[in-house]
C-alpha cells in the first residue's frame, strides 16, 4: 500500500489528476481511493414504480462513485472564467482557459467527438437581456449529455484501470502527515501511504474536508451557499435561447433586496432528479444528447447567493437546515405551481394533474413558501417575472417549481498557486477546495496539480 501519489476521490478532479500524472510519468505508482462504486455499479434504486423516492442509501449512487456527482449530470463543461470557480485567481486567466480547453480535448477524444461546442456570444440575445436588466455571461459550453458523459467516463476508466490502483467502497477516515509523506486510514482499517496526496472529494465531502483540515491545522474560510428552486416548463418557452446557447447563464440583481439571482444548470428537454447530500434530499436536473430520450420540458435552477459575515461561519448548515425543512414537510422534494405560489395556496395532486406541464419527477405537491425564507422567495419570484420578458411563458401559472435546490460550497481551503496546502505535498482540488464549482474547473485543477507534481 505504498505509493508515489494517493488520490482521495474519483470525481472529475481525481480522474484528471490521475490521467495527467499517468501520461506525464508512467512510472509513478498511483492509488485512487473512492467511497462509492465503479461506474457500472452506480445505480439509484428509484425506479418510479417500486421505489418512488429517496431511501437514503449508505452511499448515494448519484453523488458518489467513479465520476463523482457529475457522472449522471448532463455533462456540461463550461469553458470560462466568469463562473464555475475562481481557479484563474491561482493560475492566471489565460492558463485557466488553456487547462479547460485541454480537458475538453480529452473528453472529445474519449467518446465526445460528436458533441456540440456552443458559444454564449449572441449579440441579439445579449441585447434583449440587457434591455431587461438581465446579464448573459460569456462562455463556451461543451454539452456531452448524461448519456455521452457516461461513455467518456467509462473510456477514461478503461484507460486508467491498468495504470493506477483503484480502491472502491473505501472511505478514508483519517489523513496523517508523516516524515515520508502521508498515511491514510480507511474505515475498514486499511492503511495507504503516499509521498504526495491529492484530496478531491467534491461538494459531498464538505464536512469530511473540514474535519481533515482541522486535524492538520490547515486554515479555512466560510464560503457562500446558494438556495433556490428548480424551474420546469415547456421546452418551447426557452427554445430560442437553448437552441442557440444551450446553457444560458443569466444573472439578475433584484430591485427589492439588491440580491444576485442566477440561472444554473439548464437542461433543454431534460428531466428533474433527486440528489442526496449527507442524507439530505435536494433537487437537480439532467439532460441527454440522444434525441430519443428528450422530454417535452426544459428545467433549470434559480439560485440566490447567500454570503455571511462574522460571527456566523457555517453557511452549509444554513442551507442544510432549509433542505431538512423541505424533507420534513414533503418527505423529500416539494413541487408547486407558480400560480399557486403567487396566490398563496399550496399545490395539490389535483392541481398538478390538471396542469399543462407534466412533472418529470415524482415530488410531493406542497407550499414552498413554508420552506424557503421570504427574502429568497421574493428574489426568485422577481427573477421569474424578469425572465418572462425575454422568454414569455416563464411566469405562466403552470410553471413548476421544485424545492429546494441547494448548492453547497466547501469552505475555502487555504492553498497556494499550485493548490498546495500549508502541509507540503498535500493538495486540495476540485469542489472540495472551495476554489472550483464546476466540472470544467474541477477537471482543470486536477491537470494543473498533476503537472506540478510531475515537474517536481
Amino acid at each position: 500500500m505504498n505509493y508515489d501519489l494517493v488520490i482521495i476521490g474519483a470525481g472529475p478532479g481525481g480522474i484528471f489528476s490521475c490521467y495527467e500524472a499517468c501520461r506525464l510519468d508512467p512510472s509513478l505508482r498511483i492509488a485512487v481511493i473512492e467511497a462509492g462504486s465503479p461506474l457500472e455499479q452506480r445505480k439509484c434504486p428509484i425506479d418510479g414504480v417500486r421505489i418512488k423516492s429517496c431511501i437514503n442509501c449508505p452511499t448515494c449512487a448519484i453523488m458518489n462513485g467513479f465520476g463523482g456527482a457529475g457522472a449522471f449530470s448532463d455533462g456540461k463543461y463550461n469553458i470560462t472564467n466568469q463562473f464555475g470557480g475562481s481557479l484563474y485567481e491561482y493560475v492566471g486567466k489565460q492558463k485557466a482557459i488553456e487547462l479547460m480547453e485541454y480537458v475538453d480535448s480529452i473528453n472529445t477524444s474519449h467518446g465526445g467527438e460528436q458533441t456540440r461546442l456552443f458559444s454564449n456570444n449572441n449579440a441579439e440575445i445579449r441585447k434583449k437581456c440587457l434591455e431587461n436588466d438581465l446579464h448573459l455571461l460569456d462562455a463556451k459550453v461543451r454539452h456531452l449529455g448524461t448519456d455521452i458523459n457516461y461513455i467518456v467516463l467509462q473510456n477514461l476508466f478503461d484507460e486508467l484501470k491498468d495504470k493506477a490502483d483503484f480502491f472502491f467502497h473505501t472511505r478514508i477516515e483519517e489523513v496523517r502527515q508523516t516524515e515520508a509523506g502521508y498515511q491514510l486510514i480507511s474505515s475498514k482499517g486499511e492503511v495507504f501511504e503516499g509521498k504526495q496526496c491529492i484530496i478531491s472529494t467534491g461538494r459531498s465531502g464538505s464536512k469530511w474536508m473540514q474535519k481533515i483540515c482541522d486535524s492538520l491545522h490547515i486554515r479555512t474560510e466560510s464560503n457562500r451557499v446558494d438556495i433556490g428552486v428548480r424551474v420546469e416548463l415547456p421546452a418551447d418557452v426557452f427554445a430560442h435561447l437553448t437552441d442557440e446557447l444551450y446553457e444560458s447563464k443569466i444573472v439578475y440583481r433584484t430591485e427589492k433586496f439588491q440580491d444576485m439571482v442566477r440561472t444554473f444548470c439548464m437542461n433543454p428537454r431534460g428531466v428533474v432528479v433527486n440528489e442526496n447530500t449527507n442524507g439530505i434530499v435536494t433537487v437537480n436536473g439532467h439532460s441527454y444528447e440522444d434525441p430519443s430520450r428528450y422530454t417535452e420540458n426544459t428545467n433549470f435552477a434559480l439560485l440566490v447567493s447567500n454570503h455571511f459575515t462574522e460571527p456566523f461561519k457555517d453557511s452549509n448548515e444554513y442551507g442544510e437546515s432549509i433542505a431538512r425543512l423541505s424533507n420534513m414537510l414533503g418527505g423529500g422534494v416539494i413541487v408547486q405551481r407558480f400560480g399557486d405560489l403567487i396566490r398563496g395556496q399550496r399545490s395539490t395532486k389535483g392541481r398538478i394533474a390538471d396542469s399543462f406541464v407534466t412533472p418529470t419527477l415524482n415530488a410531493t405537491p406542497g407550499d414552498l413558501s413554508l420552506v424557503i425564507p421570504k427574502r429568497q422567495m421574493d428574489d426568485i419570484i422577481e427573477m421569474i417575472y424578469a425572465l418572462d420578458k425575454v422568454a414569455p411563458g416563464t411566469a405562466n401559472d403552470d410553471t413548476l417549481l421544485y424545492g429546494v435546490e441547494v448548492k453547497f460550497y466547501n469552505m475555502q481551503v487555504e492553498v497556494d498557486e499550485n493548490l498546495e496546502t500549508s502541509c507540503k505535498g498535500l493538495f486540495v482540488i476540485g469542489d472540495c477546495s472551495g476554489v472550483t464549482h464546476s466540472l470544467s474547473h474541477a477537471s482543470a485543477s486536477g491537470v494543473h496539480v498533476a503537472r506540478h507534481i510531475c515537474e517536481k
